[in-house]
């Protein structure tokens, strides 16, 4: 039972991550910082070997080096590189880039619909929806939380949290 409430953490929080980003084109640090504290829980619970461990880490890290130096280009938020890091962990190096390849996708096929919904007029009933104001009006902003959620639980079954547990 606890296995199954531990692997729940990690698609939990890219939901939680894309609907805030969609509403308010942020992704809050608490969903990052809760999935790096039950990392080690997970880990631990599942019986993760050193080796595990370090390289999971090893490649969260890498993974916030290379995003920061994405964010200050301007190209990412800060929000989407902690998520992306936060990830890492829970995905493994060896289902890692195929799940970076599946967010990249799922991105890019999202901004697309997002700049198409751009260009279109603002149509009256947005008023109702605040959030589809906001992001019909944003020129800049891009919520990546969602490509990065869409991603996510396309190679959901590849993680090595998830295989731990489902084999």
């Amino acid at each position: 039972m606890l296995s199954y409430i531990l692997v729940s953490i990690l698609p939990a929080s890219w939901l939680i991550a894309a609907i805030n980003d969609l509403g308010e084109l942020k992704i809050p640090n608490w969903i990052s910082i809760t999935l790096v504290l039950a990392f080690p829980v997970m880990a631990l619970c599942f019986g993760y070997s050193i080796e595990m461990l370090s390289s999971s880490i090893a490649l969260a890290l890498g993974v916030l080096v290379l995003g920061f130096a994405i964010y200050t280009t301007g190209q990412f938020g800060a929000g989407d590189v902690k998520l992306l890091a936060a990830t890492a962990l829970w995905v493994g190096p060896a289902a890692f880039p195929m799940f970076l390849f599946k967010v990249i996708l799922a991105s890019g096929i999202f901004a697309f619909a997002i700049i198409m919904f751009r260009s279109t007029p603002m149509l009256p009933v947005y008023a109702h929806a605040p959030w589809l104001m906001e992001l019909h009006g944003s020129r800049r902003a891009m919520p990546y939380g969602v490509g990065i959620a869409l991603g996510g639980f396309w190679s959901l079954h590849e993680a090595m949290a998830f295989l731990t547990v489902f084999g």
